[in-house]
């Protein structure tokens, strides 16, 4: 079938909540795309941050492969290998303390599990989340998330969330109470622009938490997995949460969530939350191989290495255009001082995908497994779409 046709038939039958371009993908290899004309593209959407092994990774889909023959899906009723192996590796190289895993299918269903969990362990109801973060599109996650252009169609939303400032201790400080149940932050705000947070900020954030004996929920569902030149963004900052939700580059690209749970909150009761595909042997599979290609590429010390030389290119780019170049690691944007839809369509037509971040940010997500040759590449498309 040809490209307007595959089009056509998508545009007919879609839910519609997605806002499409016009590119039919047929192919990746690494941190290139192509399309049904032929096209190639450097891939700096990177799955929205799910591809940090980049596409078609040999290891992963050897993983699939194989797992995929002895055995597809067995729910958590049962105990299975696969799936021990991956718990006893994500526990490994955790965060100090966080020995106890919840699979699920997505970040927004690590978010939503999370949420749950301090609820049932504290007994509180409060949850504080940050200004211009996104946790999710579920009701629960949602609550959690600051948009108003993806809460107001649905409200009202789940009661007892309360949104600060991002980055403002006084304000987290004036927030939190012995009522508080979580204190829900990213280490770098994604959707909400790219914005790193102070290591001061995160430090009191972890301080105030314990004051209140309230639990601290980290989101590195984008961050997680070598994506800002750390396994995780936490590590950074020496931080200990109580609770890590991941997701995106978990398994390498295969659907899959997880909630890291801490020895503070301990062993929950069976019943108070499940997930039929959670935990799947063929998910589980692709994580170990994920693990084992990011131990084995370095692919956290090629971000810090490769996201160091891009933010310092970024920077370095003469445009009237750009407000602010920020990241940390190969999570970037470029923030301008006009929306950056125009400028995403320039990059499209020069053989590089971005992704927006708010309306006048343009975010990078490339694969860890990117090239300095691709990135200068990227760096050049810039340069020429901004100077304009």
């Amino acid at each position: 079938m040809d490209t307007h046709g595959i089009m056509e038939i998508e545009a007919r039958h879609s839910s519609g909540v997605y806002a499409k371009r016009d590119l039919v993908i047929t192919h990746g290899k690494g941190a290139l795309l192509y399309d049904a004309e032929g096209r190639e593209y450097i891939d700096c959407v990177g799955g929205q941050g799910a591809a940090n092994l980049g596409h078609a990774h040999p290891k992963i889909s050897e993983a699939i492969h194989k797992q995929s023959k002895k055995m597809i899906s067995c729910p958590e009723m049962f105990y299975i290998q696969t799936r021990s192996d991956f718990m006893l590796q994500l526990c490994a190289i955790a965060p100090k303390g966080l020995k106890y895993v919840f699979f699920g299918n997505s970040g927004t269903e690590a978010v939503e599990a999370a949420l749950k969990f301090v609820r049932y362990s504290t007994g509180r109801r409060e949850i504080i989340a940050a200004m211009r973060g996104f946790h999710g599109r579920s009701m629960g996650s949602l609550s959690a998330t600051w948009n108003r252009h993806y809460r107001e169609p649905f409200e009202p939303l789940v009661p007892d969330f309360r949104h600060v400032p991002y980055n403002k201790i006084d304000k987290l400080e004036a927030a939190i109470s012995n009522k508080t149940a979580a204190v829900l932050l990213e280490v770098v705000q994604g959707e909400g622009g790219v914005h790193p947070a102070s290591s001061d900020y995160l430090a009191h954030a972890q301080k105030l938490c314990k004051k209140h004996s309230a639990m601290l929920i980290i989101d590195e569902v984008q961050t997680g997995f070598g994506r800002t030149g750390k396994l995780f963004a936490c590590e950074h900052y020496n931080l200990q949460p109580d609770l890590l939700c991941l997701g995106k580059s978990i398994a390498g690209g295969v659907p899959m969530g997880a909630v890291l749970i801490s020895e503070k909150i301990g062993k929950l009761s069976p019943g108070i939350h499940g997930s039929t595909f959670g935990g799947n042997p063929l998910a589980c599979a692709a994580g170990l191989a994920a693990l084992q290609v990011q131990k084995e590429e370095k692919l956290s010390e090629r971000a810090a290495a490769l996201g160091s030389m891009l933010l310092t290119q970024l920077r370095g780019i003469d445009s009237p255009l750009i407000r602010e170049v920020r990241g940390l690691g190969l999570m970037v944007g470029v923030e301008l001082k006009q929306k950056s839809s125009p400028y995403i369509k320039g990059l499209t037509e020069r053989g590089i995908l971005t992704l927006p971040a708010g309306m006048n940010v343009i975010r990078l997500l490339p694969p860890l497994v990117i090239g300095q040759d691709q990135l200068d590449q990227v760096v050049s498309a810039l340069e020429e779409v901004l100077a304009k």
